[in-house]
């Protein structure tokens, strides 16, 4: 009878999944905090789409080049690195040579297995180098066109998740009806927002559900309350 082949699932989130979390999580989050806060201090409800659109165009912005900065960052750091992995393998070889050894013996290798693994390693320089930057530095080589679209996505994603408390106030003029249902569909995109969330990054759907509702709530809550007191 034949065995059934073993097969292990595991899922690691990209970092295009992590800058839509990213983006989505703060939309969803600051203009819903916002226009919750406004409710309490104004009674035109364009006031509230007025300064709510401002805000998510502001954030969208600042979000993205965030992104931007941050990808960019990444990819000087991780050159800076390589490039001085390259100069201590010119400079000085034996140190970095007992730093591939005693990196392999903390996986159980040695004597003559370690060495001959140790040499494969050193026989190739830029193996060499990418072996260095990944296990002694725990750098991964970043993608050189990641920072305009780490800036795109994480900007969208600030709009798609600001825009959802907002439309209620685009409708009706009676803003303690536009905050009900403004309530309720940010309620529901926050539970989905961390259901999905969860289901990318491994951890329980309701539980993630929960927490990211939780967070949001607590977020345009002590907004309304802020605004109903000094207002």
């Amino acid at each position: 009878m034949p065995a059934t082949p073993h097969v292990e699932k595991h899922f690691t989130a990209s970092e295009s999944v992590r800058d839509v979390v990213i983006g989505m999580a703060d939309g969803l989050t600051v203009p819903f905090a916002l226009a919750a806060g406004l409710s309490a201090a104004v009674s035109n409800t364009d006031v509230i789409v007025t300064a709510g659109l401002a805000e998510v165009v502001a954030g969208a912005i600042a979000m993205g080049l965030g992104g931007y900065l941050a990808a960019r960052t990444d990819a000087e750091h991780y050159a800076a690195e390589e490039q001085r992995e390259h100069h201590e393998i010119d400079h000085l070889r034996e140190r970095e040579i007992d730093e591939v050894e005693q990196i392999f013996r903390e996986y159980g290798l040695e004597g003559d297995a370690l060495k001959s693994v140790v040499g494969a390693v050193a026989s190739n320089r830029q193996r060499w180098v990418d072996f260095m930057m990944r296990f002694e530095l725990g750098l991964e080589h970043p993608d050189p066109k990641r920072a305009p679209i780490s800036a795109a996505t994480i900007g969208g994603s600030y709009v798609v998740g600001g825009l959802i408390p907002l439309v209620p106030y685009m409708f009706t003029q009676n803003i303690g009806t536009a905050l009900q249902i403004s309530v309720a569909a940010t309620g529901v995109a926050l539970l989905c927002f961390g259901a999905v969330k969860g289901h990318f990054t491994g951890v329980n759907k309701i539980k993630s559900a929960l927490q990211t509702l939780l967070v949001g709530g607590l977020a345009a809550g002590a907004a309304y309350w802020l605004a109903h007191l000094f207002g």
